[in-house]
C-alpha cells in the first residue's frame, strides 16, 4: 500500500439531513441503511481498508445515534467533535476540529453518507499520491459524470426502487 500523507480523516456527519427526508425524520442521513448497512459504516470500513488510523467525526442533528453507533470502534478510532449547540457547515466543522487540536496538517475529509467504489487503488492513496504541500492547500478527488452513479448531471442523487 502507498504511503498516506495523514493518519486522520474527518467525517462530517453534522448535516440536517433534510434532502432524506422522511427517511432522517428520525436517525441523522449516515445512520441511514444502504443493503442493511449505516452510510456511516460504508466510510468508516473505506478509512480502515485505507490504513487511516484515526477519524474526527463531527455530529449536530440526533448526535446521540451517531455516537452510540461509532463510538465503540477500535478502527479507526473515533473522536467526535460536538457541534451540537450551532451547526458550523463543512468549513467551519473543520475549522473548530483543527482549533481543539483533533486534525493534524494535512488530514483527509470525506461525508459520512457518501458511498463509492475505489478504482485500482484506495482513493485516499489516490490523493496522497497527488499531493503536493509546496503547491496546494487543498486536494480535491472527484469523478467524472460519466462514472457516477444514480445521478443525472444536475443537483442531488436519486435513488431507484431496486
Amino acid at each position: 500500500m502507498s504511503k498516506l500523507v495523514s493518519d486522520t480523516a474527518m467525517l462530517m456527519a453534522a448535516g440536517l439531513g433534510k434532502r432524506m427526508r422522511p427517511l432522517t425524520a428520525t436517525m441523522p442521513t449516515p445512520m441511514v441503511r444502504v443493503a442493511g448497512k449505516p452510510l456511516i459504516d460504508r466510510a468508516l470500513a473505506r478509512v480502515e481498508d485505507a490504513g487511516i488510523e484515526k477519524a474526527v467525526v463531527n455530529v449536530h442533528y440526533l448526535a446521540e445515534s451517531i455516537e452510540a453507533h461509532v463510538g465503540p470502534r477500535k478502527a479507526p478510532a473515533v473522536t467526535f467533535s460536538d457541534e451540537r449547540e450551532l451547526l458550523l457547515e463543512t468549513g467551519g466543522g473543520m475549522v473548530k476540529a483543527k482549533g481543539a487540536g483533533l486534525l493534524p496538517d494535512p488530514f483527509f475529509a470525506c461525508n459520512a453518507d457518501s458511498i463509492w467504489l475505489d478504482g485500482p487503488r484506495n482513493a485516499f492513496a489516490d490523493l496522497s499520491a497527488a499531493w503536493d504541500p509546496d503547491r496546494m492547500d487543498a486536494l480535491l478527488l472527484v469523478v467524472t459524470h460519466a462514472r457516477a452513479r444514480n445521478f443525472d448531471g444536475t443537483g442531488d442523487f436519486y435513488m431507484d426502487g431496486a
